[in-house]
């Protein structure tokens, strides 16, 4: 393959100019990180099983109407997505207490929420990706009130569909994050689901024992990060049930 040109390169994922106008490849690296990148590996394998759980889980938003970045998986790593203006926000959206929620609001985690809660984060690693408020986020710009109204329904349909593909094969989605994008058509501007959908992104938790199945096992030292993630990758059929856990997964196409 000619050599392409790299556009950015982050903890897990490198993005690559795309084969057509308006197009990237985005790389999925077998690299795990944790606090802000203070604690990393290589995990062989990794990347692979987040590419497919990733093309799974968008291709599913696609089918029931949310728009994402996802156009088609080009290989084992490798997929191609719509070029899109990144708004430099996490959306997080939580069920149950966990993470930074339980430490900051002192609630013990795996407490149910009396409804899921958004909150948004500023995607800046020097900062350690700040806590901000809608004000925040309209003072400076980031996003219209629009954009916000438009940003919580994708994110609260994302959660529907997460947490109804998640329960049917026994796990708990205890929350996630994802990134929106803005993608233009003309002067006619929409919003899509961007970045990546994956054990990386999400807090998953098996529903009968409460193991983890997600970047946890990694931050938490329970265990083999690949063990976790081929699990999840097992129930929902993206690799066959009866394969074991390898360095390299075994996928089905």
């Amino acid at each position: 393959m000619a050599r392409r040109k790299k556009i950015y390169e982050g903890k897990a994922k490198i993005l690559y100019e795309g084969p057509e106008p308006g197009t990237i490849v985005q790389y999925f690296k077998d690299d795990a990180t944790a606090f802000n990148a203070e604690k990393r590996d290589v995990i062989e394998g990794k990347g692979v099983l987040n590419n497919r759980l990733s093309e799974y889980f968008m291709t599913g938003l696609g089918s029931i109407g949310v728009p994402t970045h996802f156009l088609r998986r080009l290989n084992m790593r490798e997929q191609l997505v719509r070029a899109c203006e990144i708004i430099p926000l996490e959306v997080i959206v939580r069920n149950y207490a966990a993470g930074t929620m339980s430490k900051r609001l002192g609630i013990e985690e795996g407490t149910q929420l009396p409804r899921p809660v958004v909150e948004y984060c500023y995607k800046d690693d020097s900062l350690g990706d700040p806590l901000v408020t809608e004000e925040h986020i309209a003072a400076f710009n980031w996003a219209t009130q629009q954009d916000m109204d438009d940003i919580l329904s994708l994110a609260l349909r994302v959660n529907d569909f997460l947490s109804g593909v998640m329960y049917g094969v026994g796990i708990k989605l205890v929350d996630f994050k994802i990134e929106i994008g803005r993608v233009y058509d003309g002067d006619f501007q929409r919003l899509v689901v961007a970045d990546e959908i994956s054990p990386d992104s999400c807090r998953l938790w098996d529903i009968e024992t409460g193991q983890k199945l997600d970047k946890d096992v990694f931050r938490r030292d329970l265990g083999s990060l690949t063990d976790a993630y081929t699990e999840v990758a097992k129930r929902l059929g993206v690799m066959p049930k009866g394969a074991t856990a390898m360095a390299k997964p075994t996928l089905i196409n």
